[in-house]
C-alpha cells in the first residue's frame, strides 16, 4: 500500500527500519482565522462550522463514538472527517495517542495537552502571532517530542489545523520555496488563486529580509510550531513520520531552516495517495524541491466502500487530516495492513455511528 516519492534509497531504509513495530501517535490541534475566510476550506460547511472542526476532530479521536458530543463532527461540503479513518486505524491496532491544544478557539471537552498557545490570526494580517508565543510553542514542542519518543521507537505527528493548507502555502513562500499552485486543497479543485492572494497580502505586511522565526510568527499557525519542535526532538533517539501532505511539508521547510543539523535521516513525510494523485496541486514535485525530504503515501482506494461518505474521497474530496495517511502507513508496517482492511476498520466504525 505504501508508495515511495522521494529519496527511494533513504524513505525505503526508514520504512523498514520501522516494520513492525509500534509507534506513538501525536496529534497537535489548532487555529488559524484564516479558515474563516468563505470557501477557503472544505473542512466544514461554514465558517461557524470550520471554528469547531479542530475541536470535533480531537474530541472523536479521544473519546470515540459517545451518545453525545459537545463539538460533534461538522457536516462537511462533502463526504466525513478523516479523524474516523485515523480512529479506526488506531483502535483496531491499539496504538497509544496524545492529543495537544497547540491553540484552539474555545476549550476543549476531551483530554488533552494544553501547551499555552494562542489561536493565530487570519495570515492576511502580517501578524498571525508574536515571536513570543512562537519560542514558546517551539520550546514546549521540544520537551514533548522528548517525551514521547521514550515511549515508543517511532512517532507519527499528525495535525488539525482548517485553513493550515493556505498558511503552508504563506509558511513556504515566505522561506523562500516555489509552491503556488502546488498545494494542495480539501477541495477537489484547489482554489490556488484565493491562496495566493491572501498570502501576498500577508507577505507585503514583514521585512525582505525577515528570519524564519518571524516569518512563522506572521504567517503561520501553532501547529508548523509545535510539530517542527517535536520532531527536531524526537529525532535525536528515534524516527519521526510527519504525517499529512502539504502541511507537514511546510513543517519540514520550517525544520531545515530552524533545525538543519538536526537528524534528518530519521525525519519523514507520509500521506495519503489522494493527496498525491490530486492533479490540481503537486505535493510530489514540492517534495522533490525539499531535498533529503523522504516522501510516501498510502495508497487508499474507497470507490467500493458501501458509504457515500467515504466514495466521495476517490473523487477528490478531503484527501488527508487528523493524521490519516500516517495511519494508513502505520497499519501498513505495523501489521501488513492493505487498502482493504483500512476500508473495512473505516467502514465499521462509521457504520456504529450512524
Amino acid at each position: 500500500m505504501i508508495v515511495v516519492h522521494t529519496q527511494r534509497q533513504l524513505s525505503q531504509a526508514w520504512l523498514d527500519q520501522y516494520r513492525h513495530q509500534r509507534p506513538h501517535f501525536a496529534c497537535v490541534l489548532g487555529f488559524t482565522a484564516t479558515c474563516l475566510i468563505p470557501n477557503i476550506s472544505a473542512a466544514g460547511l461554514t465558517p461557524a462550522d470550520r471554528e469547531l472542526t479542530a475541536l470535533a476532530d480531537g474530541e472523536f479521536l479521544s473519546r470515540g463514538i459517545q451518545p453525545s458530543y459537545r463539538y460533534p463532527l461538522p457536516p462537511l461540503i462533502a463526504g466525513a472527517s478523516p479523524a474516523i479513518i485515523t480512529k479506526a486505524i488506531l483502535s483496531a491496532l491499539d496504538i497509544p495517542i496524545t492529543i495537544f491544544n497547540s491553540g484552539l478557539p474555545q476549550a476543549p471537552s476531551f483530554d488533552c495537552v494544553d501547551l499555552g498557545g494562542q489561536p493565530a490570526a487570519c495570515l492576511s494580517t502580517g501578524q498571525a502571532m508574536s515571536i513570543e508565543l512562537v519560542q514558546h510553542l517551539w520550546q514546549q514542542g521540544l520537551a514533548w517530542g522528548s517525551k514521547l519518543i521514550a515511549t515508543a521507537p517511532y512517532i507519527v505527528i499528525g495535525e488539525c489545523v482548517v485553513g493550515g493548507t493556505t498558511t503552508a502555502l504563506a509558511l513556504l513562500t515566505g522561506l523562500g520555496i516555489k509552491a503556488d499552485g502546488k498545494v494542495n486543497s480539501s477541495h477537489p479543485q484547489c482554489n490556488h488563486q484565493q491562496k495566493k492572494l491572501l498570502v501576498e497580502q500577508g507577505l507585503q505586511l514583514f521585512p525582505t529580509h525577515a528570519t524564519a522565526w518571524e516569518i512563522v510568527a506572521a504567517i503561520g499557525d501553532p501547529m508548523q510550531v509545535v510539530a517542527a519542535a517535536m520532531a527536531v526532538a524526537a529525532s535525536k533517539q528515534g524516527g519521526v513520520l510527519l504525517a499529512g501532505g502539504t502541511q507537514m511539508l511546510a513543517v519540514y521547510t520550517l525544520i531545515l531552516k530552524l533545525a538543519p543539523d538536526c537528524h534528518l535521516e530519521r525525519i519523514a513525510v507520509g500521506t495519503t495517495g489522494w493527496v498525491t494523485q490530486d492533479r490540481s496541486a503537486d505535493a510530489v514535485g514540492l517534495a522533490k524541491s525539499l531535498a533529503p525530504a523522504m516522501f510516501f503515501s498510502a495508497q487508499m482506494q474507497f470507490a467500493n466502500s458501501g458509504y457515500e461518505q467515504l466514495q466521495v474521497y476517490d473523487q477528490g474530496f478531503v484527501k488527508e487530516g487528523v493524521g490519516a495517511g500516517g495511519a494508513a502507513i502505520t497499519a501498513s508496517l505495523y501489521r501488513d495492513w492493505g487498502s482493504n482492511e483500512v476500508l473495512q476498520a473505516t467502514e465499521e466504525l462509521l457504520g456504529l455511528m450512524l
